[in-house]
């Protein structure tokens, strides 16, 4: 799984989950989900088991294969069980199923697997003779085995454990019936020895239910936040997690960041500290109402002190993956994304804001009602507040001496540690966005950060028309190397004189929405989605 630091997590098409499946188990959708390979697991485990048991132990004693094969009652109840375990495990991989259908087929095999084991320890001559009599059964094993491995609501764990006991006593009776003995056992023997111990066993497994139905259910209640029931974790980090939620009225998905509290009810001055960041950065990204800065639903704090707040789930891929997948891209495109870009940026410098993190992976390119290739800029978690009466609050929260932002896409003033730095920073940032998206290679590379903290800082960028094939206009070179320029003096002044001298570029072929469209549907058909996610 992705890190949380990573701002795009591949969701893979998975089994949903529903009201009926939560109320099956009472366990959360993300735990419920992984049932159908646990079931898997345990079918190939019961054969595995059972053929190496049942088969290969006897041909490894002188004998007993001849045993086994006299008779088709001594070895056909094995070969159905464990036809029937790989029957399980074949169609659960190869079949979607719900969650309730899976619990449902498992609840079958674990009645259906009590008897085949049963069958073959008891429906024998030697089954309920001598020493067969001490000791329980496999049967058991099995059936509290199951218990762990699938859990459900405690009333069909009881019902299914009652259903499974019963092969025992069945096995034991039929067997009396089909192999007479000279000593016959009386039926209290029969009761205490094959029926009194597995009623034991049925209670064990009923309470071990209940254990796991109420876990279940705490951590239900305790992935929900607000109005929000987290559903699946996407990816975590150093800084928190990232869930995939839903609102509990509304039929909208929503990204979760989260920063678990550490310490009792997140006491402590560190714990302090990184609720008073957390907040802030909730905070600035609700004053921004541009369509291209990621949109935040709600905020708040749980009752064990964990922050978070809810931002829109995107459907698309950033510019690092974008580029990563399918090569540079056209000057035309390119254009299009940081025009997109510029309209976030120039908004923020009007609320006396740097971003200070500009990167491809925090540009998300999506399909956004009917557009496509809309950007969106994420995570402003490290961003600063200049030229505002509120900066000296940002000063306090900033831990002296450490260089923010990405070393690969970091402006030299920021490199070298400077203290103003202002939104020319997030302009040179831009410009190694719009370097990579043309070129699909890096302004510099370095073997260390310190490296590539100084390449910033010293170096001059080649032009991006000489590392690549993809045709460049020679005005959009020079706006790219003015973007990326040491003496920001030099470079565009602000995102909207950026946007401006964009416009002025001459494009052989621009980039529309009917090409985009065209592009989507080619490349990243509806269903094949990528999440896009704050850090």
């Amino acid at each position: 799984m992705p890190s949380a630091d990573q701002q795009t997590l591949i969701v893979p098409t998975r089994r949903t989950t529903s009201v009926v499946d939560r109320a099956t188990t009472g366990l959360p959708p993300d735990l419920l989900g992984r049932a159908a390979t646990r079931l898997q697991i345990l079918a190939w485990l019961y054969a595995f088991t059972f053929f190496m048991a049942g088969y290969l132990s006897q041909m490894l004693i002188p004998g007993a294969w001849d045993v086994l094969v006299a008779r088709a009652i001594n070895w056909v109840p094995g070969v159905i069980s464990i036809a029937v375990a790989v029957t399980v495990a074949v169609a659960i991989r190869a079949v979607p199923l719900r969650p309730a259908v899976v619990t449902a087929i498992a609840l079958i095999f674990e009645i259906v697997g009590s008897y085949g084991i049963a069958a073959a320890e008891f429906l024998h001559p030697l089954g309920i003779t001598g020493e067969s009599w001490i000791g329980l059964s496999w049967v058991a094993v099995w059936m509290l085995l199951f218990n762990v491995v699938v859990p459900t609501a405690p009333r069909v764990t009881l019902i299914a454990a009652l259903l499974s006991v019963t092969s025992v006593p069945v096995m034991v009776l039929l067997s009396l019936w089909m192999f007479p003995l000279e000593i016959r056992p009386s039926a209290v023997q029969v009761f205490f020895a094959f029926g009194f111990p597995y009623v034991l066993v049925v209670i064990m497994a009923y309470v071990g239910a209940r254990i796991v139905y109420n876990l279940g259910t705490e951590v239900t209640r305790a992935r929900e936040l607000g109005s929000y029931r987290l559903e699946e974790r996407l990816g975590h980090g150093g800084m928190g997690e990232v869930w995939r939620a839903s609102h509990r009225l509304l039929a909208r998905p929503a990204a979760i960041k989260l920063i678990r509290a550490r310490g009792p009810a997140g006491s402590g001055a560190g714990a302090d500290d990184m609720r008073r960041r957390f907040e802030r950065e909730a905070q600035v990204i609700a004053q921004l109402r541009s369509p291209h800065t990621v949109t935040l639903f709600d905020y708040g704090i749980a009752d064990d002190g964990s922050c978070y707040y809810v931002m829109e789930l995107l459907d698309g891929i950033d510019a690092d993956a974008l580029i990563k997948r399918f090569g540079p891209i056209s000057a035309g495109r390119v254009v299009h994304i940081v025009r997109q870009m510029c309209h976030s940026l120039s908004e923020a410098e009007a609320h006396g804001l740097v971003h200070r993190d500009i990167k491809p992976a925090n540009i998300f390119l999506c399909r956004y009602g009917e557009d496509h290739d809309f950007v969106k800029v994420l995570d402003f978690g490290i961003a600063k507040v200049v030229h505002a009466p509120s900066a000296q609050t940002e000063t306090a929260l900033t831990i002296p001496n450490l260089i923010h932002g990405t070393p690969a896409f970091i402006a030299p003033e920021q490199a070298l540690g400077s203290t103003d730095v202002d939104a020319r920073a997030d302009i040179y940032s831009t410009g190694c966005v719009a370097y990579w998206l043309l070129t699909g290679q890096l302004v510099f590379s370095a073997d260390t950060p310190m490296k590539l903290l100084l390449a910033h800082a010293h170096t001059p960028a080649e032009p991006p028309s000489t590392r690549t094939e993809m045709p460049i206009p020679p005005e959009l070179d020079a706006l790219v190397l003015a973007c990326l320029a040491k003496d920001r003096t030099v470079r565009p002044q602000s995102a909207r004189e950026l946007l401006q001298r964009l416009d002025t570029i001459p494009l052989s072929s621009g980039w529309n929405e009917t090409r985009a469209r065209t592009w989507w549907n080619e490349h990243l058909p509806v269903g094949s989605w990528v999440a896009g996610l704050p850090r």
